[in-house]
């Protein structure tokens, strides 16, 4: 059981490496998006085999199922000029560099070992519940809707204003084009909504 448990975990390993990298270096941004799906996926297996199935649940639903798919569709409808994109990223390249160093220096922190000890830190530690009485799935909501409730109903704010802002971003109004006008809806008349003509007998309207 040990040897198959870690024949999984090198190979998802493997998968996911593989292809977070190839979403970096894939030219074609639809196929950016479908090593992204299978970057998660992939990482959804190796939290199952360490025993995190809310992840792995959480990974598959909401990443792959949601925004994964919502990225795809959204790069294959739009019509974005990725060349004109292209030609303003060394701009930005010095305040992307500098990013790059702090999210490297945290990685680091992150694998070298906890820089804080548990007697530095003020909060205290919840115990694990036992899981032959609950699950980590129940523990874990049960944290999230009592104690950071706050900090869940925030995320779920800031996730609001990020859609309201893509939707703003990619909105095009292209000229020529006839677009439903609410207010002028509301605001009809009989006198602006109905034409009446005089026809003759014997003609048809032109």
């Amino acid at each position: 059981m040990l040897g198959l448990q870690a024949l999984f975990f090198y190979m998802f390993s493997i998968v996911t490496v593989f292809s977070a990298i190839m979403v970096v270096l894939s030219r074609n941004p639809v196929h950016s998006v479908l090593f992204l799906i299978l970057t998660f996926v992939s990482a959804a297996g190796l939290f199952l085999l360490t025993g995190a199935e809310f992840l792995a649940l959480i990974l598959i639903v909401v990443y792959v199922g949601a925004v994964a798919v919502l990225f795809l569709f959204v790069v294959m409808m739009l019509d974005v000029d990725f060349a004109a994109l292209k030609k303003g990223a060394l701009e930005y390249a010095p305040i992307g560099a500098i990013i790059g160093l702090v999210l490297l220096a945290e990685l680091v922190v992150a694998v070298t070992g906890n820089v804080y000890t548990p007697s530095q830190t003020t909060t205290t530690a919840y115990p694990t519940p036992p899981l032959a009485v609950t699950s980590n799935i129940e523990a874990l909501g049960f944290i999230l809707y009592t104690r950071y409730v706050y900090f869940f109903q925030v995320a779920g704010l800031i996730l609001f204003v990020a859609m309201i802002g893509a939707i703003v971003l990619t909105l095009r109004h292209k000229v020529g084009i006839k677009r439903q006008s609410i207010p002028e809806q509301v605001a009809r008349n009989p006198a602006t909504a109905i034409e009446i003509r005089k026809v003759e007998s014997g003609q048809g309207l032109r």
